[in-house]
């Protein structure tokens, strides 16, 4: 299993920035990608950004260009780096891991941004 630690959110103006980390224990040695996701209320939860174990990375259209993902292995930490938010971002952010062979998946606790206009 891997465990993982949410922390960064917060409100904000809108075209203000964010920065969200989640830091992963457990069997980290494991892990094949790590993701950020996002529930808005009413909606389902959608993928905004993912790095793999390789430092490959892939986007939403909603995030390109303004959101960036990136990781410090030292500290077993990816982060989410948001600039110009919006308020169509405001959302519970959950940070998601995918190890194994299996590709099984872990959560975090989720953090709240509020992104007021």
């Amino acid at each position: 299993q891997v465990q993982l630690v949410e922390s960064g959110g917060g409100l904000v103006q809108a075209g203000g920035s964010l920065r969200l980390s989640c830091a992963a224990s457990g069997s980290i040695f494991s892990i094949n990608a790590m993701g950020w996701y996002r529930q808005a209320p009413g909606k389902q939860r959608e993928l905004v950004a993912v790095i793999t174990s390789g430092g490959r990375t892939t986007y939403a259209d909603s995030a390109k260009g303004r959101f960036t993902i990136y990781r410090d292995i030292a500290k077993n930490t990816v982060y989410l780096q948001m600039n110009s938010l919006k308020p169509e971002d405001t959302a519970v952010y959950y940070c998601n891991a995918d190890y194994g062979l299996g590709h099984h998946e872990d959560w975090g606790q989720g953090t709240q941004v509020t992104v007021s206009s």
